[in-house]
């Protein structure tokens, strides 16, 4: 194929299976990892008004996924 679908194919399918783990992950994980609710995420709440920034929860999700872009990444 001159345009490499083959390749692009194997690429879906590993996005895909990485969406997968991370979705079991975040399921079953939810409980003993509690994304979002993490010391150092920003929450103010008043009587009318509420404002939630994860800023540490966003943090550790980017290096997480760092971690796995570089290592299936590399060819």
């Amino acid at each position: 194929m001159p345009f490499g679908f083959d390749s692009f194919g194997k690429t879906l399918m590993a996005f895909g299976v990485m969406l997968f783990v991370v979705g079991l992950i975040i399921h079953f994980g939810g409980k003993a990892i509690s994304f979002g609710r993490l010391p150092g995420d920003i929450r103010i709440e008043g009587e009318r008004f509420g404002f939630y920034f994860p800023i540490v929860s966003s943090i550790l999700i980017s290096i997480i996924l760092t971690i796995i872009f570089n290592i299936f990444g590399r060819r």
